[in-house]
């Protein structure tokens, strides 16, 4: 039996629902250092199409406000399977990368997602709001514990 064919029209039109991420974002961001000390940064976001449209690429970036140090790197690429119907994305950070469902908002212009490893969950929720600011927000689950704030975000559209 032959593979199945991928429909890449299909995948092209469902990836063009993520058309209000492109572009590249310059902001503000704060990162938990520790159980109690938040980084304040410097973000920028870079998205774009790559493949004729079939994936979309996003690589952030976040130094210091005080010195210009480095602290956040990830790339991202997400993806659509027409079989399935489903976003997933691929992301690498800090050495790391995990994979994990996308599911875009119904509001039109957001995108949620989060892993699990053991007792460990994190859920991220990016939207874009009225006032066309990329924000994100992300916490972490650990056991029973209450949540925390992982890293957040407000950037906007370079000029």
């Amino acid at each position: 039996m032959a593979p199945r064919t991928p429909n890449l029209q299909a995948q092209r039109d469902a990836m063009q629902k993520l058309a209000f991420l492109v572009g590249k974002w310059s902001g503000d961001a704060q990162l938990l250092r520790s159980a109690t000390e938040f980084a304040e940064l410097i973000q920028t976001e870079e998205a774009q199409y790559k493949l004729d449209g079939l994936i979309l690429t996003i690589e952030g970036h976040g130094k210091t406000v005080s010195g210009g140090q480095t602290l956040l790197q990830a790339f991202g690429i997400i993806s659509y399977d027409d079989d399935s119907g489903m976003y997933s994305m691929r992301a690498f950070n800090d050495g790391r990368f995990l994979e994990t469902e996308v599911k875009l908002l119904e509001q039109g212009k957001g995108m949620t997602w989060g892993f699990t490893l053991g007792e460990i969950k994190t859920k991220s929720v990016l939207r874009i709001n009225e006032r066309g600011e990329w924000t994100e927000v992300a916490e972490i689950f650990i056991g029973s514990q209450p949540p925390k704030r992982l890293p957040q975000l407000m950037v906007r559209p370079k000029k």
